[in-house]
């Protein structure tokens, strides 16, 4: 009874394993590859598959997903002949199972170093401004060499980026002055840019200010003119109605015109700025003459009209015109003549 019971439990425990080593399970993103007496037959795709027992097993498990390898950090020279330190990191993916799995051993350390020995000889061919400006230029050389390098392997590169350049420190310490001296040119050269803005800004600012002026100018001389014109005009119809008077006899406008010139002479000389004391004449009945003579040819003037009127009333003949006065003597002292 003992020996039947062992016999089951050895049986079950013979076909549990029998059953596993016959049954394989592949779960997403990896592929098995099958070897029939250790060598390769067929490669088996996620899901659940059936070997042979006894003749076929599980030979690679390979990892189908997108994979990320460090590129361990070394030291280059450049063509310029500089130091710099370089690392980087490089994105693979396997297309191709069985070729990853039996032409390349260890494929993570032959992918490494393939992108470490082709990094060293881009970035080897550049100079140094060059390595530190033209990442973009560098990671594409690499994809392309690693990509090409790794197609027999069933290996797809998707991308290959450099993580860090380090250059030495007394370069670093120079390009930091070149920048600093950079930075300080071109701030040298905004302002005198901006100077330059403002000068011309303050140029074309005076230019105007000349034009309006120069138009101002021009405007008040044409006005000034124009007044002196209708000045002139005033002046020279006054003189002529006076030269008609003087024409008929009378000598009253002679005496208004003097009287006048007089008074405008003598209002300019008490307007005057450097006039601090004023002469009076000594005789002011001189100037009262004058003004009486004023009086008199107000008042003739005033019963000539009156005259004309009634005559135009009562069409009679006019009255005869009143004596004109005469002129008085000139005195001494510089007076004006006037009537008595």
């Amino acid at each position: 009874m003992d020996f039947s019971l062992i016999f089951v439990v050895m049986f079950a425990a013979f076909a549990i394993i029998f059953l596993f080593s016959v049954i394989k399970i592949v779960p997403q993103g990896r592929e098995f590859t099958v070897e029939r007496f250790g060598k390769y037959t067929k490669t088996l795709k996620p899901g659940i598959s059936i070997l042979t027992p006894f003749v076929e097993r599980i030979g690679r498990r390979m990892n189908m997903m997108e994979q990320v390898l460090d590129v361990p950090t070394q030291e280059v020279i450049t063509k310029d002949n500089a130091m710099v330190k370089v690392d980087g990191i490089v994105f693979i993916q396997v297309m191709d199972a069985a070729r990853a799995a039996y032409r390349v051993d260890n494929l993570p350390y032959a992918i490494a170093q393939l992108c470490m020995t082709n990094l060293r000889t881009v970035v080897g061919s550049m100079e140094l401004d060059e390595v530190l400006s033209q990442r973009d230029a560098i990671n594409t050389r690499l994809l392309h060499v690693i990509d090409a390098a790794t197609e027999p392997w069933g290996v797809k590169a998707n991308r290959i980026e450099i993580k860090d350049l380090t250059p030495p420190s007394d370069i670093t310490n120079a390009m930091a002055r070149q920048m600093k001296a950079e930075r300080e040119r071109r701030a040298v050269i905004t302002e005198a840019d901006g100077e330059k803005q403002a000068a011309i800004a303050r140029a074309e600012g005076a230019k105007q200010a000349a034009i309006l002026e120069a138009e101002g100018r021009r405007e008040a001389a044409f006005r000034d003119a124009e007044a002196r014109e209708r000045e002139a005009e005033a002046e020279a119809k006054a003189t002529a109605m006076v030269s008609e008077a003087i024409a008929r006899g009378d000598v009253n406008a002679i005496n208004y015109f003097v009287a006048q010139k007089y008074v405008e002479a003598f209002a300019e000389l008490a307007r005057s700025p450097q006039q601090k004391t004023v002469i009076v004449p000594a005789e002011m009945g001189g100037l009262v003459g004058t003004i009486a003579g004023l009086g008199e040819l107000v008042g003739l003037a005033r019963e000539q009209q009156h005259a004309r009127t009634e005559t135009r009333a009562v069409a009679r003949p006019a009255p005869a015109p009143a004596a004109p006065v005469r002129p008085a003597p000139r005195r001494p002292g510089g007076a004006v003549p006037t009537t008595e």
